[in-house]
């Protein structure tokens, strides 16, 4: 483990990652690569390459957790510490400003058309993502079956995403065949620090759960309690997780609308940091209708604890065990399984925006989740901006920004007239 590099270069270097970590996590990954591996010797090729597959196989943000496990290479513990932390906070802070700005501002009508052509963004981004991940995962006849009964699993028959997620995942795991190790050495671990870790770890996510169940904080420790699962079966991005959350919070639970679900998304594809930072939205707008502003404060450092402090468990625990389990060939079918099955629920995402947005009334089916919507109620601007996002990122080639700020300055002008 190296310690060549000082606590200031460290913080310095990925401080900047945590500022410029725009664009999901594609453009997050090539940007850590450029800074550790290209622009300064930190991490080699084949290191930040198996690092890369441990954490496509963990659950949670996979950027995040890839930035945790360079500083934990080059410093330990605390530095694995730093750079997860500046990974997160500055997205985590702008989030927050924006979060609860929409609090107080989200029902003014301008506010409401304006919001019309960020959902229309939002559901091209989704699409788009859609199409960038079956084409990685999608080749062969067993991921397109996967990803068909996913989709029909999740949309037809309202199937739980970990049930989905757990059943992909035991299925790769059974068809994976055995292989040989890359040659990577593997380093020293020993067992009772594993368990040191999963102990102190464990601990520091669950006390605040246990705080709040003996102060009798219900609404709180709901909260905790769900985003402290979504951080266990968050595995292919937000994107795949985000269909069982909105089920949850907006079906179940009833804490936020399906617009605010959709604005949410919409407000987090701006900032830096891992999308999963939808999370902290949420609960900051289920928090400010529970109790306010403490409320909303309260639930968003909640939601940022639960859902980021796993991440450091994960990589603390598995990291010392890297070259052993990229040696697995199990793992890495139950991880390609799961991938393919998480095009299916992207699928479902896609579809659930998209009819929330085009239409003003949808309602569920009689029998099945099947969400049906009232072609009386269809929005033919939204169809319209809908369709224009689709030239403007798919066509042209834009960014999300830039067509997310036309198509809501579009939205504006039709609203004007």
């Amino acid at each position: 483990m190296s310690t060549a590099q000082s606590w200031q270069e460290l913080a310095r270097v990925f401080g900047r990652i945590g500022l410029l970590s725009f664009g999901g996590p594609a453009a997050q990954i090539a940007l850590m690569h450029r800074e550790l591996v290209e622009e300064r010797p930190w991490l080699s090729e084949a290191a930040f390459l198996r690092a890369l597959s441990l954490c496509m196989l963990l659950p949670g943000p996979e950027a995040m957790q890839l930035a945790t496990y360079a500083g934990w290479r080059l410093r330990g513990g605390a530095g694995g510490l730093l750079a997860g932390f500046l990974f997160v906070a500055p997205g985590a802070l702008v989030i927050a400003v924006l979060a609860l700005g929409y609090a107080y501002y989200g029902d003014v009508p301008l506010v409401q058309a304006a919001f019309l052509g960020i959902k229309a963004a939002v559901i091209v981004v989704v699409f788009q993502a859609l199409r960038k991940v079956a084409a990685k995962a999608l080749d062969g006849a067993q991921g397109w079956i996967l990803a068909v009964w996913s989709f029909a699993g999740i949309f037809v028959l309202g199937l739980p995403f970990p049930l989905i997620i757990l059943g992909a995942g035991l299925w790769g795991m059974a068809r994976g065949r055995a292989g040989g190790h890359d040659g990577a050495d593997p380093l020293p671990v020993r067992a009772a620090q594993s368990w040191r870790t999963l102990l102190v770890w464990s601990a520091l996510w669950s006390a605040p759960l246990l705080a709040l169940w003996a102060l009798g904080q219900d609404f709180l420790l709901q909260l905790g309690l769900f985003f402290s699962k979504l951080a266990v079966v968050t595995f292919g991005g937000a994107y795949a997780v985000l269909a069982y959350m909105t089920q949850t919070v907006v079906q179940d639970y009833g804490w936020i609308s399906t617009d605010q679900m959709i604005d949410a998304l919409g407000l987090a594809e701006t900032t830096p940091g891992p999308l999963i930072l939808v999370t902290e939205f949420v609960a900051l707008l289920a928090g400010f209708a529970q109790a306010g502003i403490g409320g909303a404060l309260a639930a968003g450092l909640l939601a940022l604890w639960v859902t980021f402090t796993p991440c450091f468990l994960w990589i603390f625990l598995a990291g010392p065990y890297l070259e052993r389990i990229s040696a697995q060939p199990r793992l890495a079918g139950a991880l390609q399984a799961i991938t393919a099955a998480v095009v299916g629920v992207i699928a479902n995402l896609s579809v659930w925006f998209a009819l929330h947005v085009l239409f003003d009334r949808v309602s569920p089916a009689a029998i099945l989740a099947v969400p049906v919507p009232d072609p009386g109620s269809f929005n033919l601007w939204a169809a319209v901006l809908v369709t224009a996002g689709m030239v403007l990122m798919l066509g042209l080639r834009w960014g999300f920004v830039l067509t997310m700020c036309t198509l809501t300055a579009a939205a504006l002008m039709i609203a004007a007239v």
